[in-house]
């Protein structure tokens, strides 16, 4: 089965650490024929100096502007996107650009896992007239390929989902008058009521990792601070694809994730109000807001396709516990330096949720708890043997980190 050549659009504004954390992973990829756009302002841009990549520089705060800019430098059959503060697993574009096989699919989304590594962020949900996603229940094995259904497309997660090219530039690509917030699910909306019949895959193994760092909206516990433009872009997408009024809903929606994050003691009680005020405020902004018409087809003339080189596909996996990190990540190093893709794994005699995160040597660094929970599902304390949950977490790691059981090298383990 043939592997598309894909573009891969990141956006990045005022998050240059995050950016070079995302580039690195990126690089990674073990997609056979891909090349990367950036559009970023200038301190994002010089992370990628020696990178062989497409740089447009872009200094505004406009997601969809940002994302047009890609398109236009894009050469690939396909056109995927990340965030810049999302970590790619190295199968990611593969598996996502997959589906394309089949010539009905128009867009792939993957699922997509919270900062700490493991919990969901995002899985499978349609996008309903009104803005409002409707989750769709599904195995967390099996792509799936669905047509919108009544009039509800697929939610293609703007950090994690992929079209192709042709078709995004028969829409117009993405609409400048959604700066933040919902400018994909425009993109999902206009692709249904042109292609009503297309598909769209969701491809759970097709996994990034989103640290939803801080933003002009959020802090950087993503906590919302501003959330003007959301309302803004709520009202002119029901406005636009004839969705019910969404104040309401999204206010009581808004409240209660304000009051989980102030049990959770990441809010004082009196910021409340004031954050709903900027949502009332966007709300307003959006419906005196003049509505324009769709955009018109792009017909880009993108420059030759700049190829990454293919990462290698052998990876291992080392294990130990957390006193032994230092001499594993001098392995890894090791390692790195020869070609491997490598996770370490360290436990601690404890019940520690497990968290992962991409270390900027260039591997995935997994840490927790004998005894606590990694991944969804699991309970808040379990019992284990070492050796078991040692070889338990091998498995997902490789699973995760390979498309094939051939491509990896077993667990090393200092003992």
């Amino acid at each position: 089965m043939s592997t598309p050549a894909t573009s891969v659009i990141i956006v990045s504004r005022g998050r240059p650490e995050h950016l070079k954390l995302c580039l690195s992973a990126l690089m990674r990829q073990d997609h056979p024929e891909m090349e990367m756009v950036l559009v970023a302002d200038g301190a994002g841009l010089a992370q990628a100096a020696d990178m062989p990549i497409k740089p447009v520089r872009f200094e505004s705060a406009n997601i969809s502007e940002a994302r047009n800019l890609g398109i236009a430098q894009a050469a690939g059959e396909i056109i995927a996107f990340i965030d810049d503060d999302s970590i790619a697993e190295p199968t990611w574009l593969s598996r996502l650009t997959e589906p394309f096989s089949n010539p009905k699919v128009i867009a792939a989304t993957g699922w997509t896992r919270d900062r700490d590594g493991f919990r969901w962020q995002s899985r499978a949900a349609r996008m309903t007239a009104a803005g409002l996603p409707v989750g769709i229940d599904m195995s967390a094995e099996d792509t799936v390929l669905l047509p919108p259904e009544g009039g509800a497309p697929v939610s293609t997660l703007g950090t994690n989902c992929a079209f192709r090219a042709d078709a995004l530039r028969d829409i117009g690509g993405f609409d400048p008058i959604f700066a933040y917030h919902l400018d994909e699910s425009d993109v999902n909306m206009r692709m249904a009521r042109a292609w009503p019949e297309a598909l769209t895959a969701i491809v759970p193994k097709a996994q990034v990792i989103h640290a939803r760092a801080g933003s002009l909206q959020r802090d950087a516990g993503s906590v919302p601070q501003d959330l003007a433009a959301i309302g803004r872009s709520a009202v002119l997408f029901a406005r636009r694809h004839g969705g019910a009024a969404p104040a309401d809903a999204l206010a009581r929606r808004t409240r209660r994730r304000l009051i989980r994050h102030m049990l959770d003691g990441e809010m004082d009680p009196m910021h409340i109000g004031g954050v709903m005020s900027t949502l009332q405020a966007g709300l307003s902004e959006g419906r005196a807001a003049v509505l324009p018409s769709v955009p018109d087809i792009r017909r880009d003339h993108p420059p030759d396709f700049l190829p990454l080189p293919t990462a290698p596909a052998e990876h291992i996996v080392l294990t130990g516990w957390h006193w032994q990190g230092a001499a594993l990540r001098e392995t890894a190093r090791d390692a790195i330096r020869g070609g491997r893709m490598v996770t370490i794994i360290l436990l601690t005699p404890s019940i520690l949720p497990h968290r992962i995160c991409y270390h900027p040597g260039g591997w995935f660094e997994q840490t927790g708890g004998l005894w606590g929970p990694s991944e969804p599902g699991d309970p808040p304390v379990k019992s284990w043997r070492a050796g078991d949950r040692f070889a338990r977490e091998t498995g997902l790691a490789k699973a995760r980190r390979n498309r094939s059981a051939l491509s990896c090298v077993g667990a090393q383990r200092l003992l």
